[in-house]
């Protein structure tokens, strides 16, 4: 029998041994890790249905997973950059009820707060807060400390606390009325958290009515509380149908959509908010004179880098326009150069959404026809900004839209 010393001695000549085997494998694990792409899952919603999607980026692909239900349309979700959270807004009326016979501003309106797992999986937390009416948008403040929330019938805004633990907590009372214009469309808390923008939409005249205003109400910001609005309104907001904006990461521009003027504005950010007048206004489409009746732009998304912009167009099956805008822009002066219109392969592209590292984009179809259901469609973003397409994936729910899509990094 070996003596105490030899047994001792062989197991540390196993232990190298073994130790030197392992060390290629957690160098060749580590080497692989490098440079590997920030994992996300995609999520898209059709009526109650929110569908979560397994995300490869590196390959350009979607993998379907099991959805789940809410207690209305899903109408917009908010991402938190700080922690795992996904507050999800919902509603039983507006728009993306029309034509299902319920009564259009509905009655139940809510936000739920999802925690997230390292695979994408959604989890309820906490319970869901009850909205006075059909939240249109959603976002969260620089912190992740509040939950800012805009309504568009009637047009209006709240803030909620969001607690420690991720879910939702009271309503913030504010100082006094705020002027939120007519249809709000979105809300957006600018870089550097001491503004909040309300886009106002208005509305198109019609055979009976005029023509309701649009403008961005600029508010000052202080944790939680609004204050000190100024309305941008060009032309008194006549034929300023703005819809949504978003932020340059670098420098000082903020890029609009005008809905039915089929038109991106661009503003420069002052000390006080932004300027009086855009100081470009650029076409979403190649040829104007092409330009039929119902042709609007949608939402708006920026490239991580800052070095393009991307933009909807919507148009009614089957004449109307229905692509991403890429938008080149110039980093000295902020002016945007249209490069690019890829055709999104459906109807009415009213969602779409970048990966985190902005190497993938996936529109989301709204409409279902008799010929193309409702889809969301993968397109890889190639270095000089223009879009691929890759491949479609068809989502039809009986008749009901396409209303959401969203990329949410995985920690």
């Amino acid at each position: 029998m070996p003596d105490r010393l030899t047994r001792i001695t062989h197991a540390w000549q196993i232990y190298v041994v073994v130790g030197l085997a392992t060390v290629p494998m957690i160098v060749g694990a580590l080497g692989a890790s490098i440079g590997r792409s920030p994992r996300a899952a995609l999520y898209a919603s059709v009526g109650e249905e929110l569908i979560p999607f397994s995300v490869d980026v590196d390959q350009a692909t979607l993998t379907r997973r099991p959805p789940i239900m809410l207690p209305g349309f899903v109408q917009e979700a908010w991402a938190s950059p700080s922690s795992p959270f996904l507050y999800v807004a919902w509603s039983n009326g507006g728009a993306s009820y029309a034509g299902t016979g319920v009564e259009p501003r509905g009655d139940e309106h809510g936000v739920t707060a999802f925690r997230v797992d390292g695979d994408g999986n959604l989890h309820a937390e906490g319970t869901p807060v009850q909205l006075r009416a059909r939240p249109i948008h959603i976002t969260g403040d620089g912190q992740a400390r509040h939950l800012l929330v805009a309504f568009n019938d009637p047009s209006g805004i709240a803030v909620y606390a969001i607690n420690n633990d991720g879910t939702i907590g009271a309503e913030v009372t504010q100082a006094g009325a705020i002027d939120a214009g007519i249809y709000a469309h979105q809300v957006r808390v600018v870089p550097g958290n001491r503004n909040v923008i309300l886009v106002t939409r208005g509305n198109q005249a019609t055979a009976t009515t005029k023509e309701d205003a649009g403008a961005l109400k600029v508010f000052r910001y202080t944790d939680g509380k609004l204050s000190n609005e100024v309305s941008i309104a060009p032309g008194k907001g006549i034929e300023f149908r703005s819809r949504h904006l978003d932020f340059h990461p670098t420098g000082p521009w903020v890029y609009l959509t005008l809905e039915s003027q089929n038109t991106l504005d661009v503003f420069r950010r002052t000390a006080d908010g932004l300027s009086a007048e855009p100081i470009f206004s650029k076409s979403t489409l190649p040829d104007r004179s092409g330009v039929v009746a119902g042709q609007t732009t949608s939402t708006i998304h920026m490239h991580p880098n800052g070095q393009f912009v991307y933009v909807g167009n919507r148009g009614a099956p089957p004449d109307g326009s229905n692509n991403i805008a890429v938008f080149r822009i110039d980093q000295r002066s902020g002016e945007p150069t249209l490069i690019q219109n890829m055709d999104t392969h459906g109807f009415t592209p009213r969602t779409f959404s970048l990966d985190p590292e902005g190497r993938m984009l996936v529109a989301g179809n709204q409409t279902t026809t008799d010929a193309v259901p409702a889809n969301v469609a993968v397109f890889r973003i190639r270095p000089d900004g223009q879009l691929a397409f890759v491949s479609r994936q068809d989502l039809a729910v009986g008749r009901k839209p396409l209303w959401w899509t969203g990329f949410v990094a995985l920690r």
